[in-house]
């Protein structure tokens, strides 16, 4: 697939953030990316374009190399989804350019327990979607086409259409969510995930920007994390093109996680709330705020990134196991 077809023309990729590839080892996927990476000229290939956007020939060339040896490998490298490419006007007719797409591929191992479909519910909430908000400027909203309402204007946050966000900002306050309680009956909840792709909030973007983001569920602090940047200056994967580069592009997928033995982000210590303190066995729906707080060290903002923007294709995911 060519980069028409995906997005963005190709441009050289920054350095700053790791972009990873999370995929789970039991999927056709996983298995095509792991046969893509299990050769040493492939390996290599990506190595040589983790910097830079060679055409075919330039990848021969510097790997010394056939031709078509080359182009066999860079198809394979795009077909498991490690590389974009597009064709653009050369010396001797069209070339096909590529760029490689991650920095990091992260396998998960099957594990029994998490993959009995009855044990494992799963929740996606479109960023737009909050039932409730109180935030401060800088702020807004933005959809697939245009912004929504006006920006720094917090009364655009209470649009009907602030469904349709695909990027939410602010510098302080909160938006609340509100998924339903899909637990079974006669169930205890054993562990919680919250995933969602998020940077600090800086006027158009910023290297240097610490802000303490804190996720709450149902009135209970789980835990804060602290973003080290506004994350701009080049287009986010998924960012549509409207959307200027000097304004923030994209974020990092973090993970927040209460089991039996406290709360964790990204599998670090974040707090010793447990699962049992946020109350799931007895309400309908789980509120989950995602905050900065007025008090906070790091008064920084958020932007959150769903599916449309940033790097990952994905709204604020939710998931619960129990037994």
């Amino acid at each position: 697939m060519t980069a028409d077809d995906q997005g963005p023309a190709l441009a050289p990729r920054a350095a700053s953030v790791p972009l990873q590839l999370r995929l789970d080892a039991t999927k056709p996927e996983a298995r095509a990316t792991l046969k893509a990476l299990a050769s040493e000229p492939r390996t290599r290939i990506l190595e040589l374009l983790s910097d830079r956007l060679l055409n075919v020939s330039e990848i021969a060339e510097a790997l010394a190399m056939p031709l078509s040896t080359a182009t066999l490998h860079v198809n394979t490298l795009e077909d498991a989804g490690l590389l974009r490419t597009e064709f653009r006007p050369g010396e001797r007719g069209l070339q096909k350019v590529c760029q490689r797409i991650y920095d990091e591929v992260v396998i998960g191992m099957p594990r029994a327990s998490l993959e009995e479909p009855a044990r494992l519910v799963e929740l996606s909430m479109p960023v737009g979607a909050y039932v409730d908000a109180e935030v401060a400027p800088t702020c807004g909203l933005a959809g697939s086409n245009g912004i929504i309402g006006f920006t720094d204007d917090p009364t655009s946050f209470y649009e009907p259409s602030h469904v349709d966000a695909k990027l939410i900002w602010f510098k302080s306050g909160y938006v609340e969510y509100q998924f339903p309680n899909r637990l079974p009956p006669q169930t205890t909840p054993d562990s919680l995930w919250l995933s969602v792709e998020l940077c600090s909030e800086a006027p158009m973007h910023h290297p240097d920007w610490p802000s303490d983001i804190t996720v709450t569920v149902n009135g209970v602090d789980i835990g804060t994390y602290t973003c080290p940047a506004d994350f701009g200056g080049q287009r986010g994967v998924l960012t549509p093109e409207w959307w200027d580069t000097r304004n923030s592009q994209f974020g990092v997928l973090k993970e927040w996680r209460v089991t039996e033995e406290g709360a964790f982000i990204d599998g670090v210590p974040a707090s010793g709330v447990r699962i049992g303190d946020l109350g799931l066995t007895s309400s309908r729906r789980i509120a989950v705020r995602i905050s900065v707080k007025p008090d906070a060290q790091n008064v920084g903002g958020v932007n959150l990134f769903g599916s449309g923007f940033g790097n990952y294709p994905q709204d604020i995911e939710l998931k619960l196991r129990y037994h």
